[in-house]
């Protein structure tokens, strides 16, 4: 190893024990920075959270527009059948079928996107709780740090030491003290966004109940007339 090399290393050494240094006389510092970092980090997770929910939501619309349109083809073909439209009931037909497959397709997206959904919301929940037991452990090792230099400087006064350190001592702590009550807590909108995803999950689910139902009793409708009329075709031949 060359002099220069050992001369680099020598000044690390010097620069890391002077951070060190400054870190222990200033572990609120220390702290707050990491804090803060944290928040940081939060709200970039936050926007990324919120794209996801932003296209689950847009899949659910999309999802329900073409429900609508599946229910509105739905009706209107069995009157194209009736009044003997089969070029109109063609088209029907196959509006229905690729609306069929639209919603088969948005439904399975929907379904990964909103698990994707759900689980970057519990990753979000779970980091804001890092940073909440970050802060209580702030407030317990500031506390703790205040304590033991007020002890000292106590003793200090004892040993018949100058009492301007014991009152300077005791002046931060009532300051870090008031500075930590000041802080103010995070709001709980994650915990509103969650009981919205699942209100909006309870809605989709019972608008396609209500549309196969739909379906199911229009296709009973049209077998009692189609039975009907062969019922009235045979008693005409008779």
């Amino acid at each position: 190893m060359g002099f220069f090399d050992r001369l680099g290393n020598i000044w690390k050494g010097f620069l890391s024990l002077w951070v060190s240094n400054i870190e222990t006389r200033n572990p609120e510092a220390v702290y707050e920075s990491a804090i803060d970092e944290r928040v940081k980090k939060h709200k970039e997770l936050k926007k990324a959270v919120s794209g996801i929910v932003y296209l689950r939501n847009k899949l659910s619309k999309e999802l329900e527009d073409k429900e609508k349109q599946l229910r509105e083809v739905m009706q209107q073909l069995p009157v194209a059948l009736e009044e003997g439209e089969d070029e109109v009931a063609l088209v029907l037909i196959t509006k229905k079928d690729e609306l069929t497959g639209e919603i088969e397709d948005l439904s399975v997206e929907l379904s990964k996107v909103s698990d994707q959904a759900e689980e970057a919301k519990r990753g979000l929940i779970s980091f804001q709780g890092e940073i909440e037991k970050l802060k209580r452990e702030k407030e317990k090792m500031i506390a703790k740090k205040a304590n033991a230099e007020a002890r000292i400087s106590i003793q200090e006064s004892l040993d018949g030491l100058s009492t301007d350190a014991d009152i300077k001592q005791l002046d931060n702590v009532r300051q870090h003290i008031d500075k930590l009550q000041a802080e103010a807590d995070i709001g709980s909108e994650i915990q509103g966004d969650s009981l919205d995803a699942k209100l909006a999950k309870i809605k989709e689910k019972a608008a396609n109940a209500s549309a196969k139902s739909q379906l199911e009793q229009m296709k009973k409708q049209m077998a009692a007339r189609k039975s009907a009329a062969v019922e009235g075709a045979v008693k005409k031949t008779m």
